[in-house]
Parts: structure tokens; C-alpha cells; sequence
């Protein structure tokens, strides 16, 4: 069972690349709250920045070699910077979103400033999939004359 479920991981087609792709979202959303949580003491903004730069480097580097296998393809700063457009309207989105929570709550409660960012990510990871889906697709085969 576990065999045949790898086996189906390693596939290339959509279902695979977007299960892979939610296995990297969710080991590198683990990697942003422990720098959340670890900087939390600095203030929301600070380790929700921190945060997100880590994260997004190494979700776009797992990205480029697990979910698209894209590492002979698409060199490691283009991955970044193609990817890292995507990533700035998340920034946005989820710095809006804190913002938000941090004026009609009292902006101490960590494991909810998690879940807001984790709940507009998973939103906006459907939008960063489809991007990457495109930018790290394979160059087509020549049509065989």
C-alpha cells in the first residue's frame, strides 16, 4: 500500500504535482509557524515577515525539485524570482489579513494569528499552484515529422 502510494506521488501528472505540492505547503507552513511563534515576541509584523521569507524560499526550492522536478529545467534564483511574484500577493493578502485580526482582537493570541495566515494561504497556495504549474511546465516534445 505505502509501496504503490509512492510510486503514485512520483507520477508527473496533475494529481500527483498538486499532492506533492500540498505535502511541501504543509511542511514549510510548519517551518513559518515555529518562526511565528519563535519571533512572535518581536511582534506579529516581524515574524510574520521573517516567517514568510524563510518558508517561501524553501517552498520554492522544494517546489522546484520535489513537486515539478523542475531542478534540471528552472535554475534556483529564477525559481525564486517567478515564484516569489506569486508569493508577494500572498504576502499581501496575509499581512492585510493580521492586520485586520490584530484590530479587532487584542493580537495575542498566536495559534489564531496561525490559523488566519494557514486559511488565506491555502487560498491563495490554489492560485501559487497553478502559477508554478505553468512556469515549471516541461518544454513541449517536437512534433515527430
Amino acid at each position: 500500500m505505502a509501496a504503490q502510494l509512492v510510486t503514485r506521488l512520483r507520477r508527473d501528472d496533475t494529481p500527483a504535482q498538486f499532492a506533492r505540492f500540498v505535502l511541501v505547503g504543509a511542511v514549510t507552513t510548519a517551518v513559518y509557524a515555529a518562526f511565528f511563534i519563535t519571533l512572535s515576541g518581536s511582534g506579529y509584523l516581524v515574524a510574520h515577515l521573517v516567517g514568510t521569507a524563510v518558508s517561501t524560499v524553501l517552498a520554492n526550492e522544494l517546489h522546484r525539485r520535489l513537486t515539478f522536478h523542475a531542478d534540471e529545467r528552472v535554475h534556483w534564483f529564477t525559481a525564486q524570482w517567478e515564484a516569489g511574484g506569486v508569493t508577494v500577493l500572498g504576502l499581501l493578502a496575509t499581512s492585510s489579513a493580521l492586520g485586520w485580526l490584530d484590530a479587532v482582537t487584542d493580537g495575542t493570541n498566536t495559534g489564531l494569528q496561525i490559523a488566519v495566515v494557514a486559511a488565506v494561504t491555502a487560498f491563495i497556495g490554489l492560485m501559487r499552484f497553478l502559477a508554478l504549474r505553468w512556469i515549471f511546465r516541461p518544454e513541449p516534445e517536437p512534433a515527430a515529422s
